[in-house]
């Protein structure tokens, strides 16, 4: 499905803002605020708008480290399999899979070292890891919703 102009424009909106009213939303797209509802209605309908959250300094949560692991499996390890292993940890934020050598990427947010240590620990004992290989995030540059 492609999305229109307008709709494009809501959606940008709202990932900038996504409590701005819908009048301040008319005012830049040139709509009333009722026709602003009725698209976003719309857009939630048809699932391009899956929900909304907050964003929460995660550092004030005491969450303040983050690490990429590189997760590498022994032989046809399944997306399923590997899917379950991540899913059942807290500390997973993200998990993808890539290009390359590793079979995913993982993002992690720990309260400190040892609880990151602690995480990796787990998640390399899962049998179907091999290996991992970990990258600590130092300063968060860019990061969008």
């Amino acid at each position: 499905m492609t999305l229109g102009g307008i709709d494009q424009q809501i959606l940008s909106l709202l990932l900038e803002n996504a409590r701005m009213s819908l009048v301040a939303i008319g005012r830049r797209v040139s709509l009333s605020p009722p026709a602003v509802k009725r698209r976003i209605e719309k857009l939630e309908r048809d699932g391009t708008i899956k929900g909304y959250t907050a964003v929460v300094d995660q550092a004030a949560m005491g969450w303040g480290t983050e690490a990429f692991l590189e997760i590498f499996c022994e032989g046809d390890t399944s997306l399923d399999a590997l899917r379950r292993s991540l899913a059942d940890h807290p500390e997973v934020v993200g998990a993808y899979t890539v290009a390359g050598d590793p079979e995913a990427l993982v993002h992690v947010r720990t309260a400190d070292m040892p609880h990151l240590e602690q995480v990796i620990e787990r998640i390399h004992s899962q049998p179907n890891v091999t290996r991992t290989r970990t990258q600590v995030i130092l300063t968060n540059l860019v990061e969008r919703g």
